[in-house]
């Protein structure tokens, strides 16, 4: 991620498919005092003082967060995820979200299960605390659960746990891939036979067309078994860092009664960034009671434009490259439903010097899929990024990645 930004900014003139970041002028309508008085008005309306208000905002705040109440109830809305207030952390970007989550799972002795490739930042977060982590491939059509059941004995066989299971079900990060609801009530099932919790990371679902969107596995969970994380880093303001964890199950804990989940979660986070910020937890709750208390409401105009991207996109590589997923092709690509990546299998290896290659010699910037691969099978393969970009830039883009793929 360093050389990737390092390289952006090297060549700012080139076209970068590489940065997963939200469409910048969306923010041109973001005014925060507006948004913080929205916040303020509300919070007066149901009962809080001037000077309860001032302390809500200015002074350090409660670890579990502030906008707890309107995220349970946007979820319960938007999702069908229904869990109190108290069942959910605010947290400072979904990054530490995963961080405390897998924190607080993970004592001595127990490891991690993720789709292979995966998210590069709960690879990072797992190394950083030192916690085995068990590749299982992903296809396209979701986890294998075989590997994922060998996996399991192999670490019980070892007097060891495998404890948990990071899944991102729609649209993840980097392949675009999503998971069938058939395929998530096989997963839920698995992780119960497997006695694992399975780590929800969903920050793409909300790119789906509404009536194209599938239940998350937390809102499918029956089991107690989904810890669900989520930002609102792509529906709203990546600069204010708010994400979540859903964690409403019950933890037995000696001496003393059960707590939740999350009230060790929040725990976790006094030993690392005590709270997240009130004035940005603030500004969130604003845009949210802008838009009727919904996340769905919110993120919606974006996904509109994302699906917008994507389409340009998938029309430009199948006019240079061909129909998708065609094997033997001398480029093969897949067409996700949603999000914001798309897959490019080259047809040699894709390292950092491809990368500097492609950027100075035709002037557009991709991301390499090695570094979100445990084992082999990203080498020749580049995540193209759609979500910042003008549809003109794309529809160049491609042309420019087309001239490059021709020199190879």
């Amino acid at each position: 991620m360093t050389f990737l930004n390092e390289i952006v900014a090297e060549f700012p003139d080139a076209i970068s498919f590489a940065p997963g970041a939200p469409y910048e002028p969306f923010f041109a309508d973001i005014t925060v005092g507006p948004l913080l008085d929205t916040f303020v008005e509300a919070r007066r309306a149901a009962g809080l003082s001037e000077d309860e208000v001032r302390r809500h905002l200015f002074q350090y705040g409660p670890s579990r967060g502030i906008i707890n109440d309107l995220v349970a109830a946007a979820l319960r809305v938007d999702e069908a995820i229904d869990v109190p207030p108290d069942a959910i952390v605010m947290t400072v970007g979904c990054q530490e979200a995963l961080f405390l989550t897998l924190r607080v799972l993970h004592p001595p002795g127990a490891s991690l299960a993720v789709t292979d490739p995966s998210y590069v930042g709960v690879l990072a977060a797992a190394d950083s605390l030192d916690i085995a982590v068990h590749p299982v491939p992903d296809d396209g059509t979701g986890p294998d659960l075989a590997a994922l059941r060998r996996a399991s004995e192999r670490e019980r066989a070892a007097g060891r746990r495998l404890r948990a299971l990071y899944v991102s079900p729609d649209f993840a990060n980097p392949t675009g891939n999503r998971l069938t609801l058939a395929a998530r009530q096989r997963l839920l099932a698995t992780a119960s036979a497997l006695d694992l919790i399975l780590i929800e990371d969903n920050p793409y679902a909300f790119t789906a067309a509404s009536d194209d969107r599938l239940p998350s596995l937390k809102a499918l969970d029956r089991d107690g078994r989904v810890v669900h994380t989520g930002t609102f880093a792509k529906v709203a303001v990546p600069g204010a860092r708010v994400g979540y964890v859903v964690a409403d199950q019950w933890v037995e804990r000696r001496p003393g009664p059960p707590v939740r989940l999350a009230a060790m979660i929040a725990a976790a986070k006094n030993a690392v960034t005590l709270n997240t910020s009130p004035l940005a937890q603030a500004l969130i709750g604003g845009l949210l009671l802008r838009h009727g208390g919904s996340i769905a409401a919110l993120g919606a105009p974006k996904a509109a434009r994302l699906r917008d991207n994507r389409d340009v996109l998938l029309d430009r590589l199948a006019h240079h490259f061909g129909e998708p997923d065609q094997p033997g092709a001398g480029v093969r690509w897949w067409a996700p439903e949603g999000g914001y990546f798309v897959q490019v299998e080259l047809p040699v290896e894709a390292d950092d010097a491809l990368l500097r290659y492609s950027a100075e010699a035709f002037g557009v910037l991709w991301t390499p899929m090695r570094g979100f691969h445990l084992g082999p099978g990203g080498e020749r393969r580049i995540r193209l990024s759609c979500s910042a970009l003008e549809h003109e830039e794309i529809v160049e883009g491609a042309a420019r990645l087309a001239d490059f793929v021709d020199a190879l």
